[in-house]
């Protein structure tokens, strides 16, 4: 499974990329990680080979990042593939341009599990997921040659490669500006030390919250939500009304893919928010998780996300927009992320139950996925499933744990069962 190219290639950023390299740095690095969990020691230099091998079918993460006069664009990055390492440092950190051979994401691994970090700027959540599982599945042939022998050494054939700009293909024009700007509630406290980030994750099993789940009426990722938002609810307010009358509310990233028939590799998706406005004294749980469920329908549909993302290509398609300067986009994007950043006061986003093929399933345990802090949002959700197997990961900068142990408390409250692990820096 041999690729080589020796030809530089130029590539426009997607329309959601245009941002994070403009916000991005130590203090807010936009970089998430998936994981995956095998059922033995990693080998260091198998799991460095299978990057080399995997990586030239890339073209979306075998990239650096170049700025123009007009906007940033990426380049083939022509040197070897970023050095694989033992984990030996806080999660989620900045990848800087200049360093890690330029490349914008970076492969590194603990006892069992393999962490794929990912500069949002190359792609989302899914197709973070596609290249984890595809390096997943050459270091497992490395790792067992009777594999290869059973499969071949190429891609699955379910694995794309494509590099289209799913947003501009899809977009009509004729949309008005639809996202809010009203400032949330926002969850404060002691922080951590600077670059330190707090990762606590949850394991369930998915049979469990679907029973839960559709007592209330809800769908798993409604009812994640929803008590995730209940937790800041209780612990900030103590059940009472919002004094000074901000929404406590929860970005919501939806894959566009399924709904404009999209196999891109390249960031498609928009945000949603799930809003829950305390207006009286004493919401039980039962009215959060209606108001939440209600919030997160009437916008995941067709229209409105078309609408939500409509907005800002027409934006980039603007002539005399494309004609102003990189320096001064990028002052007029970091004011407008400033101002729409504070209208949530969270983000819980689903990567959902990841499928791999059955000839490897016996080798892999769990995945699981969490996000960096952002500005105004100190503790953030995300979901992951494998099998029955659902792990819910809170990562914080903060230092007190409250919402974390009233969210698994509400579940547990529910008859789930849960089974929490962190990274220590609690215990410290």
């Amino acid at each position: 499974m041999k690729r080589n190219s020796s030809e530089i290639k130029w590539d426009k950023l997607d329309n959601t990329a245009h941002l994070f390299p403009v916000i991005a740095g130590e203090s807010m690095s936009n970089v998430y990680r998936i994981s995956v969990t095998l059922t033995e020691e990693v080998q260091p230099k198998l799991l460095q080979e299978a990057l080399e091998r995997v990586l030239p079918w890339f073209d979306v993460f075998n990239v650096r990042i170049r700025s123009g006069v007009f906007w940033y664009y990426f380049e083939t990055n022509q040197k070897p593939a970023p050095e694989v390492k033992e984990e030996y440092r806080y999660p989620c950190r900045y990848i800087s341009p200049n360093r890690n051979r330029n490349y914008l994401f970076r492969v590194n691994y603990y006892k069992n599990r393999i962490n794929l970090e990912v500069f949002h700027v190359l792609t989302d959540g899914m197709g973070g997921i596609t290249f984890l599982k595809e390096l997943t599945y050459q270091y497992l042939r490395l790792a067992h040659p009777e594999l290869t022998e059973k499969l071949g050494d190429g891609l699955s054939s379910e694995t794309s490669l494509n590099r289209e700009d799913s947003y501009l293909e899809n977009y009509k024009k004729g949309h008005k500006k639809s996202y809010k700007t009203e400032r949330a509630y926002m969850v404060k406290g002691e922080k951590l030390d600077p670059l330190e980030l707090g990762i606590m994750h949850g394991y369930m099993s998915v049979k469990e919250l679907k029973k839960v789940s559709a007592g209330y009426g809800v769908s798993i990722n409604e009812y994640l939500v929803a008590a995730f938002l209940w937790s800041i609810y209780q612990d900030s307010l103590h059940g009472a009304k919002n004094r000074h009358g901000r929404p406590i509310s929860s970005c919501v990233p939806v894959n566009l893919r399924p709904y404009f028939d999209s196999i891109t590799m390249k960031n498609f998706f928009v945000i949603v928010s799930a809003v829950f406005k305390p207006e009286k004294e004493n919401y039980t749980f039962e009215e959060v998780i209606k108001i939440v469920a209600e919030s997160l329908r009437s916008q995941i549909t067709r229209e409105n996300l078309e609408n939500l993302f409509a907005y800002n290509v027409s934006n980039e398609k603007n002539f005399i927009l494309r004609a102003v300067p990189l320096f001064v986009k990028s002052l007029a994007m970091k004011y407008v992320y400033r101002t729409s950043a504070l209208a949530n006061t969270t983000t819980v986003t689903n990567i959902g139950n990841i499928q791999v093929r059955e000839e490897y399933q016996a080798y892999i345990q769990q995945f699981s996925a969490f996000l960096s802090m952002s500005k105004g949002q100190n503790v953030k959700g995300t979901i992951c499933s494998y099998k029955d197997r659902l792990v819910f990961t809170i990562s914080s900068n903060l230092a007190e744990t409250a919402v974390q142990r009233g969210f698994f408390q509400r579940l547990a409250q529910d008859g789930i069962a849960v089974q929490v692990e962190t990274n220590g820096v609690y215990e410290e």
